[in-house]
């Protein structure tokens, strides 16, 4: 097995979190879905609501957000590896 970059894991991340949450938002105001599903991130996410605006400031928080925590995955992950092989 191999390491994990701690830079390009968090990079991808980041990307993929605030993706999907940017996507979710509009997928909510296209189909008009139950917007409850995503409003619970609005007690995180300083500004964010399920709009086209609230989009924009969710993948702003949401980026960084995913970026630290698949830096701390891809750090523990390298931490437990030698464990993992032996």
């Amino acid at each position: 097995m191999n390491k994990l970059s701690v830079r390009a894991f968090a990079i991808t991340a980041g990307l993929l979190w605030g993706a999907a949450l940017f996507f979710m938002t509009w997928w909510l105001i296209a189909w008009g879905e139950d917007a409850s599903v995503l409003n619970w991130l609005s007690a995180f996410y300083r500004g964010y609501d399920v709009s086209p605006m609230g989009s924009v400031i969710g993948l702003a928080w949401a980026v960084p957000d995913g970026a630290f925590g698949g830096a701390i995955f891809a750090w523990v992950y390298n931490k437990c590896l030698p464990k993992i092989q032996a």
